[in-house]
């Protein structure tokens, strides 16, 4: 595999290309080579994979505990609602 070569400022405003790339880079300061950047490809498919697969586990479980996936959501932002208000109210007792 080819190794591409950079200056450490040209790797540091390009960054982002360089982590999409799967080409490893040599990073160099003044011309002298000071590290290498090598891009982990493959560990976000592993990580969906895991993902789809505790969801499916997940979706399961549901259906075996007769559980409504709405009524849980409604309960969650109706809890939620409840501590963003005791937040506020707190937040204005402090000032």
């Amino acid at each position: 595999m080819e190794t591409t070569k950079v200056g450490i400022r040209e790797f540091r405003a390009d960054l982002a290309e360089y982590i999409a790339s799967s080409t490893p880079v040599a990073v160099t300061r003044h011309g002298q080579t000071v590290g290498y950047f090598i891009p982990t490809q493959g560990q976000i498919e592993a990580d969906i994979a895991a993902l789809k697969k505790a969801s499916k586990a997940l979706d399961k479980l549901l259906e075996a505990h007769s559980v409504d996936v709405e009524s849980v959501v409604a309960e969650f932002k109706a809890v939620r609602r409840k501590a963003n208000t005791s937040a506020k109210k707190l937040k204005i007792k402090a000032a």
